[in-house]
């Protein structure tokens, strides 16, 4: 695969406006199959990105005072803001993703598990599945002792069509490792749900 074939993408909206009634050379409509085309390059440019690619550069934790790995309790990185399209409607479901992971020997830079995330998120998915997927890649690819990953999203196919409940959101969680333990995970999901303080 070599990304999004914009073409094929233009002449099915074409054909996809037509079948619905309208005139795609109308002028609000002309330029709107290439609209679509760039909007999912941008939707689906994940699927030919490997996650665990983002966490390559790790950083060893080094040594305590008596010559042991140190090790770090929890890292938790809350409010990762992302958006997916759902594969059942192609239509998007946006929200939050809460991350956290006990450490192995070495650690990530912050921003990586927001890459992480972002790769993930950026193809066709199902919320339930991105949760574990996000989860694999972490434990994989950081040789964590432990992963938890809390989704919260509001889906556009259950907001706008079907049952249009417009104030639901749907909460989807994946643990690993020590964190598949119900009072370890439920320490860390108290962190996650604290309000920040200023």
């Amino acid at each position: 695969m070599t990304g999004v074939d914009r073409p094929r993408i233009e002449a099915a909206v074409t054909e996809l406006l037509l079948a619905i009634g309208e005139d795609p050379s109308r002028p609000g409509l002309v330029k709107t199959p290439k609209r679509v085309a760039d909007s999912y390059a941008e939707f689906f440019g994940g699927l030919e990105v490997d996650p665990v690619s983002h966490l390559q550069d790790s950083v060893p934790l080094g040594s305590s005072d008596d010559g042991l790995p140190q090790t770090s309790d929890a890292v938790i990185v809350r409010g990762i803001d992302f958006r997916s399209i759902c594969e059942h409607h192609l239509l998007p479901f946006v929200g939050i993703v809460h991350v956290a992971y006990l450490p192995g020997d070495r650690v990530v830079g912050l921003g990586k598990l927001a890459d992480v995330v972002e790769t993930l998120s950026t193809r066709p998915q199902l919320q339930e599945r991105l949760t574990e997927e996000i989860a694999d890649a972490l434990q994989s690819g950081l040789a964590a002792r432990g992963v938890l990953v809390v989704m919260d999203a509001v889906h556009r196919c259950v907001v706008a069509r079907g049952s249009r409940q417009a104030g639901s959101s749907t909460v989807t969680v994946a643990s690993r490792g020590e964190l598949t333990d119900p009072v370890a995970r439920a320490e860390l999901m108290a962190l996650i749900g604290e309000t920040t303080r200023g």
